[in-house]
């Protein structure tokens, strides 16, 4: 996951997790566990590129080409609607709960 990916159209993509909406439900590791994991505090983060857990706020990881079907389907699956999959060149959302 060191090398940022682009999507089909071009566009390099990235991901993040708003956990004040995340329910736990484990979804997403389920999906893409490359990307995504719960910590001990039952919310789910986004992994860096040595698999430690990005807790900060708003933290983005970019979206592996390989695995963008897995977090896409991950951002649609999620109860909490808190996975939020967008471009990197203009932050516009294009999976997740405030794509359009």
């Amino acid at each position: 996951m060191t090398v940022q990916q682009e999507a089909p159209d071009g566009e390099a993509l990235e991901v993040w997790i708003d956990q004040d909406l995340c329910t736990g439900d484990g979804i997403c590791a389920q999906y893409a566990p490359e990307v995504f994991e719960l910590d001990i505090d039952g919310l789910a983060y986004v992994k860096g590129a040595d698999d430690e857990l990005l807790q900060a706020p708003g933290a983005t990881v970019p979206v592996p080409l390989p695995l963008l079907t897995d977090v896409v389907d991950s951002a649609k699956e999620c109860p909490g609607e808190c996975i939020h999959v967008r471009r990197v060149s203009d932050k516009v959302e294009v999976y997740g709960p405030d794509a359009d």
